[in-house]
């Protein structure tokens, strides 16, 4: 009886045809992994937009932008230009995160708090095609203060993907440190009166919806909400996600107006537009992501849309600004940014 079976190159045939539909596969699904990956970060982009909505409606402000970037959360210091820390802990009432937000809440010295809560990791803070929601490496030699004024040393603490737009002008220097460095950075030594000196200063020389000692209303986004810029992916250089070495990536999530927690369409060559990360590009001020094509925006609305990395700088500007009219230097933007 004559048996039947497959010939060496019947079989080579075979091997070749599977590596071919092997070739054709893996492109489609790296590319259904990071759909997925960038629907994941826009949700992420929403609920903070929502929480913003909620902060609005709650206090009648968006969340502020804190102080500068030595400062971080203090509980007892409420919503609003009060608030040290940054946008992002003002948020946490508004994404169930209300008992981290309370942390040291009472207590004369909340340093223990404020380091637990830098190093609690939440996924809404990272992108995922970017780095996994975990602690970071915090090389900055400047700590952060908890409300005595004593500074709190962490090691690792963690790091956000998204920050606010503080719109047109650069006011992220870190050379200000305003109630962290002249003297103890205590909150008994800060009058009610100062800060709000600096909410007047702050917001007549800043133009997007949060910044420095922000707390701005609804009626001061006149150019309306869904053509306004609101919090965004923020550029980071690909050689320093994992190291903290990125110089506006260097501190933690929860800072007040800074670099790290901030960015904004200001004028100049290198870091006026939105970019693609890649290694070895610095782009400290900054909006940029890990994604093909364009990077995620919320606008004041809530909404989430897709800036494309060609954006023009008229329309990154007019969209950055809160009050424009949709003009820049006299001439009207058609607003397209896709």
């Amino acid at each position: 009886m004559k048996k039947s079976a497959f010939t060496l190159v019947e079989l080579l045939v075979v091997i070749a045809i599977i590596g071919m539909l092997v070739g054709l596969l893996l492109p489609a699904v790296q590319q259904a992994r990071e759909a997925a990956r960038n629907m994941q970060c826009s949700n992420n982009c929403k609920q903070f937009g929502i929480a913003a909505q909620n902060h609005l409606s709650t206090v009648r402000s968006f969340p502020s932008g804190g102080w500068k970037f030595r400062w971080t959360g203090v509980a007892d210091q409420g919503l609003g230009m009060t608030q040290p820390g940054g946008w992002l802990y003002s948020c946490l009432p508004f994404i169930e995160q209300n008992a981290l937000f309370q942390l040291g809440a009472g207590d004369s010295d909340d340093s223990n708090a404020v380091k637990t809560r830098l190093s609690t990791p939440l996924s809404i803070m990272n992108c995922p095609s970017r780095r996994t929601s975990k602690v970071y490496p915090h090389p900055s030699p400047y700590m952060p203060y908890a409300r005595t004024g004593k500074e709190v040393t962490v090691d690792n603490c963690v790091k956000s993907d998204y920050a606010a737009c503080t719109g047109t002008v650069n006011a992220n220097s870190n050379g200000s440190n305003d109630y962290g460095g002249g003297h103890s950075g205590s909150l008994a030594n800060v009058k009610h009166s100062d800060i709000e000196k600096k909410n007047a200063e702050t917001s007549q020389s800043l133009t997007g919806v949060i910044y420095a000692y922000s707390q701005t209303s609804d009626g001061e986004v006149r150019d309306g909400f869904s053509n306004t810029y609101l919090i965004g992916e923020k550029h980071v250089n690909a050689y320093n996600y994992e190291n903290g070495q990125d110089t506006s990536d260097n501190e933690t999530g929860y800072d007040g107006h800074a670099n790290d927690t901030c960015r904004g369409a200001f004028s100049g060559a290198s870091n006026n537009l939105v970019y693609q990360d890649r290694a070895g590009l610095n782009r400290s001020l900054a909006f940029g992501s890990a994604h093909a094509g364009s990077c995620n925006m919320t606008f004041a609305d809530a909404s989430v849309q897709k800036i494309s990395y060609s954006i023009s700088f008229e329309v990154h500007y007019c969209l950055a600004h809160r009050s424009d009219g949709g003009y820049y230097n006299g001439n009207f933007v058609k607003l397209e940014y896709q």
